[in-house]
């Protein structure tokens, strides 16, 4: 189990390519705003304008910053009209990755994520090309200080969390999408901070690449994570052998 959802971990470990402050909000308040335009803007019968909300209170977003999002979702207020798209492909040595793209410009994300990949080792695949490998799972990252394994199980087993696993400094819990927001929730009724909390996809494989590949593979992954019109990067990279 402990080797299922590293990438989540050992991003969130490294910090090499958690985005700065400014530009977590900047993909939230995106994911919000298409959230609401696709579903509505009430969280109670949109469950994806729900788990944003969600993942944007656990970054402590204002409220009102949550609220413009989805008034510009739903058109109340004036706002960009965003296309969402996802891109696959492979890294050096065939590692799979997954590019989610919020865009007011479809022609100048591809080619962005498309130089991306052939400046550094990889292509972009068809669609399809990878995602098969990709399962979409809550996962939230709770520090061993924070809590003690008996009660932290109990607290998210009864939540309806799949799985706690213990990834060194930190225990690792799993989740369906689904249940993402009630297991969340349920830590903090219980006074425990997540170190981290998303909704990811996570592989069934890893690859573990080592020296000029894994080197070229963090480099895809940092300038990937960097283009304006990314929200998401996935990937089956093992990190741990690439320090």
């Amino acid at each position: 189990m402990s080797g299922h959802s590293k990438w989540a971990t050992i991003k969130h470990k490294k910090g090499a390519l958690d985005a700065k402050r400014g530009k977590i909000f900047t993909r939230l308040i995106k994911e919000v705003t298409i959230a609401a335009k696709t579903g509505g803007g009430d969280p109670d019968g949109n469950p994806r304008l729900r788990g944003a909300i969600a993942a944007a209170k656990a970054e402590n977003m204002p409220a009102d910053n949550i609220k413009r999002a989805i008034q510009r979702g739903t058109g109340e207020l004036e706002g960009v009209n965003y296309e969402e798209i996802t891109y696959e492909g492979y890294g050096p040595g065939g590692v799979a990755v997954i590019v989610d793209v919020l865009t007011d410009n479809k022609n100048r994300a591809v080619s962005e994520v498309r130089h991306a990949f052939s400046k550094n080792g990889g292509n972009l695949g068809a669609e399809g090309a990878v995602s098969w490998m990709f399962t979409k799972k809550g996962v939230i990252v709770v520090d061993k200080a924070a809590a003690d394994e008996d009660k932290l199980t109990e607290i998210v087993l009864d939540a309806g969390a799949e799985d706690l696993s213990d990834e060194g400094d930190n225990w690792e819990i799993l989740c369906e999408p689904k249940d993402f927001e009630a297991v969340t929730e349920s830590l903090k009724a219980a006074k425990i901070t997540p170190e981290h909390a998303e909704v990811t996809m996570i592989s069934s494989t890893y690859t573990k690449l080592e020296g000029s590949q894994a080197t070229s593979m963090m480099r895809l992954l940092e300038v990937l994570e960097d283009l304006d019109d990314t929200q998401n990067v996935y990937s089956n990279f093992d990190m741990h052998h690439a320090e």
